[in-house]
This record gives structure tokens, C-alpha cells and sequence, in this order.
């Protein structure tokens, strides 16, 4: 356990978290909405501080990260809990334990970036529950990472007050964020009452100069609509930029929402062709059998040709640009 970063103290031993936009008030021996930060005799303490409740090697294509280190792997490591409650979570098992249970391996930041050392990777992914819930052992593990020159990327929902996005944007390289659907989505399906601070989160990202990537899950009859889709891309465009890399993922029943059907592809396929003809560059589908290689959109030759999770740089010169026409993809290699 560890005392925790952003916080206030409050009368009568109570405090108020300022992690996240739900600004948590806790008592005493009471934890927040994200059940991994409780109040012990009037200090917020973190408890999932050097404890891992998940250690893997993924590509970095699983993330997913398609424009961002092609073809390399990554430390991949999570803790428990989320500050989010949504009702299609595919990992709820640990985002949302069964009565706030802690649970993980004992280990320390050091320890964790000499793993990667060892396993001869490139750099560190903090996934599969939400990172900033985890800021205070995630930025130790960051500091070192940077110093052994790895990267640091993470897999985030985005819902952050603006202090800690530019605490961790110092050691962080990319972020994947879902930018889940609009008010009404995230109202009914995720517990907070609108996206506002992730679109914040986003720009504040980007400003810090943070690879950017946003993935979102469509889910029938909830944020598959041909006018939903266009309010997302049209965000996109004005705050992020044409470059953005949009991957439209597809939803299989899980966890509450174990009774939908999964989404057609075709629905995904139309999605695709919206953004494109929207004018975003570089459009992909997620969890769905098939290539989705990265062209040029000036000239259209091959730069990085995908099959599964592996990657391979084709067309691309040393900066990352299309080595053919030398358009620039703002593609990290």
C-alpha cells in the first residue's frame, strides 16, 4: 500500500479523491468508485501499489496500436479495478472483482522493468484494466522504463481529470483510448454521466505530444448508428487530426450485455467507410478475421501488412514516411 497522489483531506478524517471526474467523497475505511483506493485513518492509500494482478508479452498490435512501434512486443501488465462500470467489460473479472477483492503477485517497479530487460522487449503496455487507477506504482514502473530507453503505452478509457493526464504524459509514448459513444452511451452502459473529460483527456494527449490511437467498440443498437458514427469522426477530425488512427472493434456478448448479438461486419464495414469518406486516414476493424494492412493515402502503396496480431513494415522509410512518395504518415517506428 502506498498514500496516493491527487487528493484532498476533508474534515472529520473523511477525503476527497481527484484522480478522476467522479471526485470520490470517502470516509473512513471506505474505498472510491474505482474499489482500489480507500481511506485508512483520514490518508488515501493505494492498494494495488506493487501488485500485478496480470504479466504477459502481447504485440503491440493487440493493444491495439497499429501506428506505433509496428511488429514489436511488449511487457503487458495490469492491475485490478477500473473507474468505470461498464456493462460489456470483457475483462470484468478483474476490473470488477467480486467484493473489492485485491488480489496479484507482490512486485516491485524495478522488478518489473528488469523483466522486460530480460525478455529482451522494447517497451511496457499498462492494459487490460484502467492504468491511471494504478498512477502511483504505473508512474514508478514509467520513470524507469524511460531511463533503460523503453516505452511506455497505455491502454486507457480516458475518464481523467486534466492534472494526471499531464503527470504521466512526461513518461508516456502512446495511449489507445476508448471513446466509448456520446452522453447517452456512457450514461446507461458505463456509469458516468457523459464523455466530456475523455475528449478533454484526448486533447490534453495530444497538446503533451502523446501517440494517439481511439478504438471503438460498436455495440448493436447502442453506438452503431450511421449518425453516431459521424459525430465521432467529426470530433475527431476538428481536436485530433486526420492522422488519428480510428479502429472500429467488434462486440461479442459478455459479462451484462451477455444477451446482444454479436455485431454484424458489415456494420463495422459501413463505419469504416463513413470515417474514410470523412476524410480520416488510416481506418480499422478490430476482432474480425481478415488483413487490415495501413496504405498510403496519398499513393496508396503498402506500408505495413498485418495478418493476426504480427506486423511488417513494407513501405515505409526511416522516418516513418511512405517510402515511395515520402507522405508523411506520422507513423512512430
Amino acid at each position: 500500500m502506498k498514500e496516493a497522489l491527487f487528493y484532498k483531506k476533508l474534515n472529520n478524517n473523511a477525503v476527497q479523491c481527484q484522480l478522476c471526474p467522479h471526485f470520490c467523497f470517502i470516509e473512513e475505511d471506505k474505498r472510491g468508485k474505482c474499489g482500489v483506493r480507500e481511506n485508512v485513518s483520514g490518508k488515501l492509500i493505494s492498494l494495488v501499489y506493487e501488485k500485478l494482478c496480470s504479466i504477459a508479452v502481447d504485440p503491440i498490435e493487440k493493444k491495439p496500436l497499429f501506428h506505433f512501434k509496428p511488429g514489436s512486443k511488449c511487457l503487458s501488465i495490469a492491475t485490478v479495478g477500473c473507474n468505470l462500470s461498464c456493462s460489456f467489460c470483457q475483462n470484468w473479472g478483474i476490473s470488477q472483482p467480486q467484493n473489492k477483492e485485491i488480489f496479484g503477485e507482490q512486485i516491485s517497479a524495478e522488478k518489473v522493468v528488469e523483466l522486460a530487460l530480460e525478455k529482451n522487449l522494447p517497451g511496457i503496455a499498462y492494459t487490460y484494466t484502467e492504468p491511471l487507477i494504478a498512477i502511483e506504482f504505473y508512474l514508478e514502473i514509467m520513470k524507469f522504463a524511460k531511463k533503460e530507453g523503453l516505452y511506455n503505452v497505455w491502454v486507457s478509457n480516458g475518464f481523467s481529470n486534466p492534472e494526471p493526464v499531464k503527470k504521466v504524459s512526461s513518461y508516456l509514448d502512446a495511449v489507445n483510448i476508448d471513446l466509448k459513444g456520446n452522453t447517452k452511451f456512457y450514461s446507461e452502459l458505463c456509469g458516468v454521466p457523459t464523455e466530456k473529460p475523455i475528449q478533454e483527456a484526448l486533447k490534453i494527449y495530444k497538446e503533451q505530444g502523446v501517440w494517439i490511437e481511439i478504438t471503438n467498440l460498436l455495440i448493436p443498437g447502442f453506438n452503431d448508428k450511421p449518425e453516431q458514427i459521424k459525430q465521432l469522426v467529426s470530433w475527431i477530425k476538428e481536436n485530433l487530426g486526420y492522422e488519428i488512427p480510428l479502429h472500429f472493434s467488434r462486440f461479442f456478448p459478455t459479462y451484462k450485455m451477455a444477451q446482444l448479438p454479436e455485431t454484424d461486419i458489415s456494420k463495422l464495414e459501413r463505419a469504416k467507410k463513413i470515417s474514410e469518406s470523412a476524410g480520416l486516414e488510416f481506418v480499422f476493424l478490430g476482432n474480425v478475421h481478415g488483413k487490415e494492412n495501413s496504405f498510403c493515402p496519398e499513393c496508396k502503396s503498402l506500408l505495413i501488412e498485418r495478418a493476426g496480431y504480427s506486423a511488417e513494415t513494407k513501405g515505409l522509410d526511416k522516418k516513418g514516411n511512405c517510402a515511395k512518395c515520402g507522405y508523411e504518415t506520422g507513423i512512430v517506428i
